[in-house]
């Protein structure tokens, strides 16, 4: 057995591609059926498809997922995401550990692995 495919589940999965190709820089594959929008992060796929979060928390440590991505260098990647409109929601308890969600509250976690 092996991964396939990372589904997200998001409101408007056509609105929110502008947030994952614009603001963290996934590249679109393919728009299927003008409803699900196919992902590439690295050798990662994702589908961003229709659905809800009904688990919005406020802080990452109280989701029930979270996607941990890594920089090897966290304030420069941190000042790169700044610029594109991100908003960072703090940390996972250390200031090398910085959280964010997409708009539909799916967390995030930005770490450079050699730190964290």
């Amino acid at each position: 057995m092996r991964f396939g495919h990372i589904e997200v589940f998001v409101t408007d999965p056509l609105k929110a591609k502008e947030f994952y190709e614009h603001v963290l820089g996934f590249e679109i594959t393919e728009i299927q059926n003008e409803k699900y929008v196919w992902l590439k992060f690295g050798n990662n796929e994702f589908l961003l498809r229709p659905g809800k979060n009904l688990l919005q928390t406020d802080q990452y440590k109280d989701s029930n997922t979270g996607f941990v991505l890594y920089t090897d260098n966290l304030e420069e990647t941190k000042m790169e995401l700044l610029s594109r409109r991100l908003v960072f929601k703090g940390t996972d308890g250390s200031e090398t550990c910085l959280t964010f969600t997409d708009p539909d509250g799916n967390w995030f976690q930005l770490v450079n692995p050699k730190y964290s």
